[in-house]
């Protein structure tokens, strides 16, 4: 069919676009180490110099701070305060004897490079805002653990042409971050035992499922 004048310099036209939107979602996307992890600050003398994030003493009452700063441009807190403080008093009071501070994190332009949702430092947990859609965008296909952790919790991951896309609701975010993120890294807090690092890991892990998705599903 022939085609009327102006339509192949159309279709370029829309070609370009459709390029670099893709181009543009690329470079929001998170590089492939960048996928979402929880950390794990280092213990010693060593913390003081390499400060991952703002240092608290512990309160001489022994009370735990909550500590909530802007989530940042484009980024939303998926909880606030008064519901970490209302899932903290759950736990039973021996594994947050340790605890001193929980803090809502900004997202700072370093940060959103190499994201985490959760980190711990001494006696203190760090909690990370996520992208204000809920959606996460990656370069990378996931892998198996996070594939079951997004099913536990109700995240969808879904491939979008070279990308892959992680989409939470308000209450399934919530869900992830009350009951797996936070829980996982009072875990870190509560582990005064480990000093491996995947031995640290394994037991955070038990911890989170344990006391965060089981006791939360009424399964303990």
């Amino acid at each position: 069919m022939r085609r009327t004048k102006g339509t192949a310099s159309n279709s370029i036209k829309r070609r370009q676009v459709k390029h670099r939107n893709r181009r543009h979602a690329r470079l929001q996307a998170r590089p492939p180490a960048a996928y979402r992890q929880r950390g794990i600050g280092s213990s010693g003398h060593r913390e003081a110099f390499s400060a991952p994030e703002c240092w608290y003493e512990p309160l001489e009452t022994g009370e735990i701070q909550f500590i909530a700063k802007p989530a940042g441009s484009g980024y939303v807190h998926p909880v606030g305060v008064e519901e970490v403080r209302a899932r903290i008093s759950l736990l039973p009071e021996r594994f947050t004897q340790n605890l001193a501070v929980v803090q809502l994190s900004q997202m700072t332009r370093k940060q959103a490079l190499f994201p985490y949702y959760g980190m711990q430092w001494g006696s203190s947990v760090y909690l990370y805002p996520l992208e204000e859609s809920l959606v996460e965008t990656y370069v990378r296909p996931p892998r198996p653990q996070q594939l079951i952790e997004a099913q536990m919790y109700g995240g969808t991951w879904l491939q979008d042409g070279e990308l892959w896309r992680l989409t939470w609701t308000l209450q399934t975010i919530k869900d992830f971050y009350l009951n797996n993120v936070l829980i996982h890294e009072i875990g870190h807090v509560h582990d005064i035992r480990n000093s491996n690092f995947n031995a640290r890991e394994r037991y955070a892990n038990w911890f989170a499922i344990e006391y965060g998705y089981r006791a939360s599903r009424g399964r303990r």
